[in-house]
């Protein structure tokens, strides 16, 4: 996942747990966000923290007042300004990957091709949508040798993530 890259993308480890869950979280997010985004998209932050600043996020930018694993908060669209930022909460992230038999890194980056499918447009409200995300996501993963997190026994497990806007 360390791919050359011409991209100014921002990490902020705001809860030690990530590194002592996945000592590479940051080389894993960069590398997934590269893949995700290409070297010319504009730059993006990522926000690794925990569920009590996640579940505050949600609830004052989504109306829902529980933790969720990943929000993603597009920028208002200015020449050479950043796409946006996502962020990534350690224990739902630990807690889902676990149940769905996933590492930890491969959860991660799934998340964050997932996050950055949302600062491009792309969405999950509508089946077809969904339909196109997960595609992407799956083609991306590939790139990352990650496996489908769709795929048995992945199949019915609650949709990643959602974006601030929906």
């Amino acid at each position: 996942m360390g791919l050359p890259t011409r991209r100014e993308d921002e990490v902020v480890i705001e809860d030690e747990a990530w590194l002592r869950a996945e000592p590479d979280v940051e080389a894993i997010v960069l590398g997934a966000a590269a893949i995700a985004l290409g070297p010319d998209a504009a730059p993006i932050a990522v926000l690794l923290t925990d569920n009590t600043r996640i579940q505050a996020m949600n609830a004052q930018h989504r109306g829902k007042d529980a933790p969720t694993n990943v929000l993603a908060f597009p920028a208002a669209p200015m020449a050479n300004g950043p796409l946006g930022d996502i962020a990534l909460a350690i224990g739902v992230c630990e807690t889902e990957a676990r149940e769905r038999g996933l590492t930890l890194s491969a959860h991660l980056a799934h998340l964050v091709v997932h996050g950055a499918l949302h600062l491009m447009g792309y969405d999950h409200i509508e089946d077809d949508e969904a339909r196109r995300m997960e595609a992407k996501e799956v083609e991306l993963l590939a790139l990352m040798g990650v496996q489908d997190p769709y795929d048995p026994p992945h199949i019915g497990a609650a949709s990643p993530g959602a974006s601030a806007l929906g």
